[in-house]
């Protein structure tokens, strides 16, 4: 099979002719129809997550598939099902995984950091019990492998209850227009919430106000906000910081960016957190039980992931993609990757 790989952290990347993926046990063989490309693909490039284990390596965690070859001890699925998973795929078996938080599992397998990943014809899994997601015909495999991080992501970190449960006439913030910062300014607008959006890039704030935001900014044009509800969508010591400091009292801050390298254990103005009785809420993914929900809400139209793809390529064209994120380059919104021969 074709894949893209790298041989050593930050080193280029390449397209390399590998075996197909071996069957594992409990596991699927998915034939990858769509894939995303993501930031947190770029950190795993970059050596910035402890998950890769073991080089040469292939990233991708977002994607969507036909099922190849399945174990035949799962009888609930079939070769040739049309199927999607979290970008955490948890074992199935833990406390977490009994009461629905799969994205919390401590034995989790994330595609594209504990093993191999999408950005390959085939792609091997684990726990696929667990794990598999359905997708509806009428739901294209590129809306599904968008909804694998960034959009689902977005989408619980607003609605669930247990996160900013976002309010019809609440109004929320949202630093960072890219693929899942665009995610959450479209889930918020279809709650009927009113939605600021932060971006350094115009091309990211016109991209925001087509998807229902009703003020966009440059961080350094930022007044006193005073909002509900706050997301982090970039994951910086400064867009953290200014996202808590743009809430009302008992407002709820949500951090969606990943924290990584030097930005991963910032200073906070706890000082303020305590003051304004702030709830900060840290959002990881959403466990496979919110999917049903969300896929319904994509397939009746009432969320419409392919208005956040700004560019769709092949996978010859992943290593200039990924190189152009270590300078900024690639635009805003998703990138999507569906063309693999």
């Amino acid at each position: 099979m074709k894949a893209v790989r790298f041989h050593d952290f930050r080193a280029p990347l390449e397209v390399a002719d590998l075996p197909d993926p071996k069957l594992p046990a409990g596991g699927v063989v998915i034939r990858v129809m769509a894939a995303g490309i993501c930031r947190s693909d770029w950190h795993a490039w970059q050596g910035h997550d402890p998950d890769i284990k073991s080089l040469p390596h292939v990233p991708g965690h977002e994607f969507s598939g036909i099922i190849e070859a399945i174990d035949p001890a799962i009888s609930q699925w079939r070769v040739g099902d049309r199927v999607t998973v979290p970008f955490a795929c948890g074992c199935g078996t833990c406390r977490h995984c009994e009461a629905g938080n799969t994205q919390v599992c401590p034995g989790q397998f994330q595609p594209g950091f504990s093993a191999n990943g999408a950005f390959a014809e085939y792609i091997a899994l684990p726990f696929a019990a667990t794990n598999l997601i359905g997708i509806p015909e009428t739901v294209s495999f590129s809306s599904a492998a968008s909804l694998g991080c960034r959009f689902a992501t977005a989408y619980r970190a607003l609605v669930h209850p247990d996160q900013a449960a976002l309010k019809p006439d609440e109004k929320v913030v949202i630093f960072g227009c890219g693929g899942v910062g665009l995610s959450a300014v479209m889930i918020a607008h279809s709650l009927g919430a009113e939605v600021i959006a932060v971006d350094i890039r115009p091309e990211a704030l016109a991209h925001a106000a087509r998807l229902g935001a009703t003020a966009t900014f440059h961080p350094d044009d930022i007044k006193d906000l005073s909002v509900e509800v706050s997301v982090d969508a970039v994951g910086s010591a400064a867009t953290c910081r200014a996202a808590i400091q743009s809430l009302a009292p008992h407002g709820r801050h949500v951090q969606v960016g990943l924290l990584l390298g030097k930005e991963s254990n910032p200073p906070l103005p706890m000082d303020e957190v305590v003051a304004r009785e702030l709830r900060i809420i840290g959002s990881h993914g959403m466990g496979v039980a919110g999917y049903r929900e969300l896929l319904d809400r994509v397939a009746t139209g009432k969320l419409n992931p392919a208005g956040i793809v700004t560019s769709r390529i092949c996978l010859e064209d992943i290593p200039a993609t990924m190189a152009a994120m270590s300078t900024f380059e690639n635009p805003c919104g998703m990138t999507i990757v569906d063309r693999f021969d």
